[in-house]
């Protein structure tokens, strides 16, 4: 690349950086007339495309990034992504997997793009808990705590999956991990107290509830549980 292209390729990132996406694809198509084989530019193309919700374009300027240089990981995330959003799971598992397996080769991601991943991990554990494939989302939100242990608003929704598809023992302990990191994580309380009730366990329900009722007097979920218990016992 010439100090020429260099500064088109710097003022096209400026442009995408500010939103003007039609002055971005100009300057980053002049430059990919004298410069096809940079992947970085075909990268950003397609997040422009993405952004403006032509999938289809997005998706075929990300997958020429990734045919100059497959090890692109900001690539493959925003291509699993983009197939996510196009409802093709099974091509973003793909991805995924790909990304993973260059995570084996390469040594441990940044945190940056493991965060990125995870998140990316958990809006496939949505769309799959969303379509009623109530273990892949398990699968899914396990794998995106596995790129994250901390991001605990994951692990929360592993918890009400784990408990929507017959599994409250496990999903207990996922809340309990969460309240462990996180004691002001109220709505994790409150749905440890919905599976203590699952469980036949009213009693420490209504102790979860209660505990959250007096920190936090404005949880209705948590006062309208505790009248569904008492509507229980006077029937």
């Amino acid at each position: 690349m010439t100090g020429a292209e260099r500064e088109s390729f710097l003022l096209g990132q400026k442009y995408y950086e500010a939103g003007e996406d039609d002055a971005a694809l100009s300057a980053f198509g002049s430059l990919l007339e004298t410069c096809p084989r940079y992947a970085d530019v075909h990268y950003l193309v397609g997040l422009v495309h993405e952004r403006q919700g032509r999938l289809e374009q997005a998706t075929s300027s990300l997958e020429h990034a990734l045919s100059i240089n497959p090890r692109y990981a900001e690539c493959l995330i925003a291509l699993a992504s983009v197939h996510e959003q196009q409802g093709q799971f099974d091509r973003s598992r793909e991805v995924t997997h790909q990304l993973g397996e260059l995570q084996s080769q390469q040594g441990p991601l940044d945190h940056v793009t493991r965060g990125k991943l995870a998140n990316l991990q958990a809006a496939l554990g949505d769309a799959y808990r969303e379509a009623g494939e109530l273990r892949e989302a398990v699968e899914a939100y396990r794998k995106a705590i596995d790129r994250a242990p901390r991001f605990h608003d994951i692990r929360y929704k592993l918890g009400i999956v784990l408990r929507e598809a017959g599994l409250p023992s496990q999903a207990l302990a996922e809340f309990k991990r969460v309240l462990r990191a996180n004691p002001t994580f109220r709505e994790a309380a409150v749905q440890l107290g919905l599976t203590y009730y699952t469980l036949g366990r009213t009693d420490q329900a209504v102790q979860e509830w209660t505990s959250v009722l007096e920190a936090d007097p404005t949880r209705d979920d948590a006062r309208m549980y505790l009248r569904m218990v008492d509507g229980d016992s006077r029937a």
